[in-house]
């Protein structure tokens, strides 16, 4: 009988936060067909042991860890278990979200703020929590985060958006914080089939099946992807994509004054015309240089 070859995550310990359903259920089912031990994370305790179940009866090794990632206790607490459970943490997938839909005229503050203390502050957390074990570790890792197209702008997503767009700054400087204990930090970007999806486009195409996104996300938190660091993958109906970080548009104008009149003379000469377009879109992208991480602005 032929050996079976060992899997992309073979002898790595993995947390998945939000893994009890949909996109976060697939990564740790993938993830433990690839030979991770995974740690199955979600609110809801019996829905994360069913991803469970499912795993070690599938020959996998997993187990449920649930609760809030929003609470920093509870974050550590699901590091830690991890650690003294597999005895590392290798990777982490921060796939945990709550989602809502409302005008800035209709939202509600706590909905608001409940959408950023899971969404920012969990993913920051459980981040936080790994890259500490990582580095006392000494061996690296890697940092998977979600993000979405909303925070580029989309109808009635501000909340949602916000928080997305948060994780996308948290993902550029993690990576270069990151970067020297050799823990990479990349994030990706998908449309797929989840109860999301139903909410947004409930009569259009909701996106690939969470199976189809999982190769990508388990691809990312594994060593077969060192090059990449502080990165952000799109992947929409079977296409993959970088998304560009934020840039400074050419060309620019200089203000060689303090009058008024005069810089809004220069700024709508030389700007009006190179204005970005609202929510996401396609560009062409040149690199004409770097700017030093010491700038204000």
């Amino acid at each position: 009988m032929q050996a079976k070859e060992p899997g992309m995550l073979e002898g790595k310990a993995v947390v998945i936060t939000g893994s009890g359903r949909g996109l976060g259920a697939a990564y740790a089912r993938l993830a433990a067909r690839e030979g991770a031990s995974v740690v199955v994370n979600g609110v809801d305790g019996q829905v994360a042991q069913s991803v469970v179940d499912e795993i070690i009866a599938d020959g996998g090794k997993a187990i449920a860890c649930p609760g809030d990632i929003a609470d920093w206790d509870f974050a550590c607490a699901l590091i830690d278990r991890c650690v003294d459970i597999f005895g590392a943490v290798d990777a982490v997938c921060n796939n945990a979200a709550t989602f809502s839909m409302a005008t800035p005229f209709d939202e509600a503050p706590e909905t608001f703020r409940r959408t950023i203390e899971v969404n920012l502050l969990g993913t920051a957390y459980v981040g936080m929590a790994a890259a500490r074990a990582m580095k006392a570790q000494g061996r690296g890792g890697a940092i998977l985060n979600t993000v979405s197209g909303a925070q580029s702008g989309l109808l009635d997503m501000a909340a949602y958006g916000a928080s997305k767009g948060g994780i996308a700054s948290l993902t550029y400087n993690w990576a270069m914080d990151m970067a020297p204990h050799g823990i990479r930090v990349n994030a990706i970007s998908p449309r797929a089939a989840t109860r999301s999806a139903q909410i947004v486009h409930p009569d259009t195409n909701q996106g690939m099946s969470p199976e189809g996104v999982a190769p990508l996300a388990v691809y990312l938190l594994s060593e077969r992807s060192c090059r990449f660091n502080g990165q952000i993958f799109m992947a929409v109906d079977g296409e993959v994509a970088l998304m560009s970080h934020p840039a400074i548009v050419t060309p620019s104008v200089w203000m060689t004054g303090l009058d008024v009149e005069a810089v809004g003379e220069a700024v709508e000469a030389g700007l009006a015309d190179h204005q970005m377009p609202l929510g996401r879109s396609r560009q062409r992208i040149e690199i004409l240089g770097e700017l030093g991480s010491t700038m204000n602005g």
